[in-house]
């Protein structure tokens, strides 16, 4: 562990927490120290729940140390059971409280409380979020859902959605509609929205479908080994991915994989004559693996565009994510410093980002657009509208949203040949974006026009020991020239190259013999 400004992922317990607080009729009892329960903040305030989690916090505090803080976990145990009268109980200690080795579990089972109380024994110290949905899911699938006779009609389980994923809610809606179309039933949702009732019925399905590998993949193996039970391999976002989905759920029941394709919309747009501007776009693509390896897959077969770097945060995913770089020939980034992550894009100077909330900061002080696709999100990636990324309707939404931080086609051309005119300059950005207005004080001192464009403000370069590099006034006017979203790099390479040849002024030759020199 350590501390950092941004984190890709919390602790493991936040993890436990994101399950319980999608199912219903679980409680969560929390062996914490007071001022851990700063979790609630995520699903109240960026998930916009109206309800707080389902976690009962034992709040110990330091004068506590001294005594016995034992009998303080069982209270909370049986207060919350009193309480709340939860269907089971799961109960584990946060990072801090793991120091203090009260064994949660072993306590909880000496109280002979009437329901189904799982213990989760959740390393704080070595693992993060996504192992702790699915270390507790795993766990509650594994006390509780026991073989059965299967139901009469084709039927499968959805599991991985959790609470606080990324459009979860949204994407379960959208395959729920899918599988209906191939005359497939939904069993048991899991666990977002499921009961631990629920839970005991998931040997009755033919098969799983796993959504989020991240969530479930540990429970989805469990129950193909105990319960019988196969599971999907193919997540399907984008167009290609769902027709390969459909297919492999075609394969395990028998069924026509054939369904209404008429709401698809992504393919012909991409190939528009409005969406030529498309074609050859440079993106970097950075989240959790899941969505990463989907992003890839639409960006490079459905999107035209070519994938300049990849990585993502969960490691136990690093060989896939590592196989996928290999496959398309980029190195791939396995890392959850976003410092390390900022680099590799600054690096790779791509025209668009694809990621989290992080690359969404990132872009914004490089000066980059990002489209979000991935957790950890904001406030605003909870949308009160239907918005899923599965299937044919999510294929149409993730289009919108990656062209959304794009300057059109159009646009992009009269930026550069009106690039002096104060509606086109460099700073104007995207015409739908209003962040870029000048503001009431700007437009004061310039009669009511907007203000003269500024220069984007450059990266700084690596000078390789020259103390002062000089731009001549041919040379930046040409420069200017260049689009701006590659203009960095154009300006660190001839500042480079300027440097290994012993030169302390660039002069407009100097620009294109160094870009006739990284050229070759």
């Amino acid at each position: 562990m350590k501390l950092t400004v941004w984190t890709y992922e919390g602790p493991p317990h936040v993890g436990a927490m994101r399950v319980a607080t999608g199912m219903k009729g679980l409680h969560y009892v929390l062996h914490a120290p007071q001022g851990d329960t700063y979790a609630d903040l995520l699903f109240t305030m960026i998930e916009r729940r109206n309800h707080r989690p389902p976690v009962t916090y034992t709040t110990f505090q330091a004068r506590d140390l001294g005594a016995d803080t034992a009998y303080l976990f069982k209270d909370a145990c049986r207060q919350a059971y009193e309480r709340f009268k939860p269907e089971a109980l799961i109960v584990g200690a946060s990072c801090t409280a793991e120091l203090i080795q009260d064994d949660p579990g072993g306590l909880a089972e000496t109280m002979g409380l009437p329901v189904p109380v799982i213990a989760l024994d959740l390393p704080s110290y070595s693992r993060k979020e996504n192992f702790g949905t699915d270390e507790t899911f795993y766990q509650l699938v594994r006390a509780l859902a026991k073989p059965m006779e299967r139901t009469a009609r084709p039927t499968a389980n959805i599991i991985g959605p959790t609470g606080l994923g990324f459009r979860h809610r949204d994407d379960v809606e959208e395959l729920t509609g899918l599988l209906s179309e191939m005359g497939v039933d939904v069993n048991v949702v899991a666990p977002m929205g499921a009961t631990p009732t629920d839970l005991t019925r998931l040997g009755a399905a033919h098969f799983n479908v796993l959504l989020y590998p991240e969530h479930a993949e540990t429970a989805a193996r469990y129950m193909e080994k105990e319960l019988g039970q196969p599971f999907t391999k193919t997540v399907p976002i984008g167009v290609n991915a769902t027709r390969e989905f459909l297919a492999e759920v075609g394969e395990i029941t028998g069924l026509d994989p054939k369904v209404d394709e008429s709401r698809l919309r992504q393919p012909w747009w991409s190939k528009s004559v409005d969406s030529t501007y498309l074609t050859g776009k440079r993106v970097f693509v950075f989240g959790d693996a899941t969505h990463v390896k989907a992003s890839v897959r639409i960006a490079r077969e459905e999107m035209g565009f070519e994938v300049v770097g990849l990585g993502c945060y969960n490691r136990e995913f690093a060989r896939d994510i590592r196989a996928l770089g290999k496959e398309i020939g980029v190195p791939a980034l396995i890392s959850d410093d976003y410092l390390e992550v900022e680099k590799a894009i600054e690096d790779a100077s791509p025209e668009m980002i694809l990621g989290t909330q992080m690359e969404r900061h990132i872009g914004k002080r490089l000066g980059i657009p990002c489209a979000v696709i991935s957790a950890p999100v904001h406030v605003q990636d909870f949308p009160a509208r239907y918005s899923p990324q599965v299937g044919f309707e999510g294929a149409n939404v993730i289009f919108d949203t990656w062209i959304h931080p794009l300057v059109m086609g159009l646009e992009e051309h009269l930026l550069a040949m009106f690039r002096e005119d104060f509606e086109f300059h460099d700073e104007a950005g995207p015409s739908h974006h209003g962040g870029h207005a000048p503001r009431p004080e700007e437009r004061a001192h310039t009669g009511g026009q907007p203000p003269a464009p500024r220069d984007i403000e450059e990266p700084k370069s690596d000078n390789l020991g020259s103390d002062v590099m000089v731009w001549l006034a041919d040379a930046e006017k040409e420069l200017k020239k260049i689009p701006f979203f590659v203009r960095g790099k154009a300006k660190r390479n001839t500042e480079k190259y300027a440097a290994e040849k012993g030169m302390t002024q660039i002069s407009k030759d100097t620009l294109y013999e160094a870009k006739a020199h990284y050229a070759r």
